[in-house]
């Protein structure tokens, strides 16, 4: 056996505990305000055992949606003025110029640009798409109608996004795509999302409804895939009360995706189009935008990079002061390369063990304190009646155990995301969870 350095194992340890102990000296430094933050809230009584609240701004208009002005209303009174179909034509170049997309394809609401993408697919009877549960049932039910099968796929339940590796156990013979979603606008991983199918051969789509210019390694939400769908409906990042949008990467599925919902695009293509010659019918339904809606959402695409931007930066004044409290987390992958954006929801989640206190108590405390705060559950898709019933299916899906939707639903926690500039109640809401988490030992 080899004699051993006792010697350099003395320095090694005494050079880690120089290195632990300033670390831990750096630590305690930053951890001064907020441990005096702290302090200062356990002296206070809790609002839920009769002490003042800690949240007392107004909250009026702090969460308004649409944002609506008056280019939007000189948008639709321009439109009532001269009626026509010009709109939709106009946002469709402006939507490919913003965000790099070959082509494009407005529809009427984010259901009809997903239905003709499954289409555009020409895939056989009882193929199968990849699919988180965690989703609305628009991003899975349209499959039906042409003979594809959802596998459901669990989320991460601190990002709320596809997981990769429970859907690399999921794979079979059959699998023939993989459709991701990013979840109230963080991207998910696609960079390791269009590796992994590359590698199996699997079509790569994005559910990118909540996704209005986020980006990963500076390429926008559904670019990474060959097909993508964006909702325009009311509470979206880019709202026109209704509407929808599907990219495309090649020419063919942009052009069969708009044949099956549009009876007069036809006659745009090029001569060489195998679909050209369905002008006048089209295959099968209407999907056209509204042109109102088309004109709103042109309003609101000027704007979207700034609002987005503006509406990031007011959630991480609160969110990096909520993410030091023990056992509370943000719906985050922590990576620099992610550019996102938020609707509707601020999602934290809460570890109960790590926090010392449960999710029902912890929001029951918080609305005391004048946080609109919520313990949030959404319908998972894999659980309702429609794909447990066999009549409606080409071939019936199969329901999983997904542990990793039910510990979101579990520990979910959302809070407003904030429309408008409110500094006060951004404060306030911080320090209400302060005070929460300086009497957790009580709450529990």
């Amino acid at each position: 056996m080899p004699r051993q350095n006792h010697t350099a194992g003395v320095k090694e340890s005494r050079r880690q505990f120089l290195k632990t102990s300033g670390a831990l000296a750096a630590g305690i430094s930053l951890l001064g305000p907020r441990m005096a933050r702290a302090a200062e809230g356990s002296k206070e009584t809790l609002a839920v055992n009769g002490g003042g609240k800690a949240v007392t701004a107004s909250s009026a208009d702090a969460w308004k949606w649409p944002l609506y002005g008056d280019a939007e209303k000189q948008a639709m009174a321009d439109l009532v003025d001269n009626p026509g179909y010009g709109p939709i034509a106009q946002l469709e170049e402006e939507w490919k110029e913003a965000f790099d997309y070959p082509f494009a394809k407005a529809h009427c609401n984010g259901t009809g640009a997903i239905t003709a993408m499954f289409f555009a697919l020409g895939l056989p009877p009882g193929s199968e798409i990849m699919v988180p549960s965690y989703t609305f049932f628009a991003t899975i039910v349209p499959m039906r109608l042409f003979g594809l099968v959802p596998v459901f796929v669990d989320i991460h339940p601190h990002t709320l996004n596809f997981d990769l590796e429970d859907a690399k156990k999921r794979l079979t013979k059959n699998t023939k795509a993989v459709m991701p979603v990013h979840w109230f606008g963080l991207p998910c991983e696609m960079d390791h999302i269009c590796e992994w199918a590359d590698e199996k051969g699997l079509i790569v789509l994005e559910d990118a409804c909540h996704a209005h210019g986020a980006s990963l390694k500076g390429k926008y939400t559904g670019n990474w895939g060959r097909m993508g769908a964006f909702s325009f409906q009311a509470s979206k990042p880019m709202p026109a009360i209704e509407g929808g949008m599907g990219v495309y990467q090649n020419r063919e599925d942009y052009e069969k995706a708009a044949t099956f919902g549009h009876y007069s695009v036809p006659s745009s293509f090029p001569e060489d189009s195998p679909y050209r010659k369905y002008n006048g019918t089209g295959l099968g339904v209407k999907f056209r935008m509204h042109p109102m809606a088309a004109a709103l959402a042109r309003c609101q695409l000027k704007g979207l990079v700034e609002r987005n931007a503006k509406g990031a930066a007011q959630i991480r004044r609160l969110n990096d002061r909520l993410t030091q409290l023990p056992g509370l987390y943000e719906q985050s992958y922590g990576r620099k390369d992610m550019d996102r954006l938020y609707y509707a929801q601020n999602m934290l989640f809460i570890n109960e063990k790590e926090a010392g206190m449960s999710r029902a108590a912890c929001v029951k405390a918080l609305q005391a304190e004048g946080v609109s705060a919520s313990a949030y559950s959404y319908r998972l898709q894999h659980k309702c009646p429609l794909y447990s019933d066999a009549q409606w299916w080409h071939h019936a899906p199969t329901i999983p155990e997904l542990p990793g939707s039910e510990a979101a639903n579990a520990g979910n926690i959302g809070l407003p995301y904030f429309t408008t500039e409110v500094p006060e109640l951004v404060d306030q809401y911080a320090k209400a969870f302060e005070k929460v988490w300086a009497h957790r030992k009580e709450i529990a």
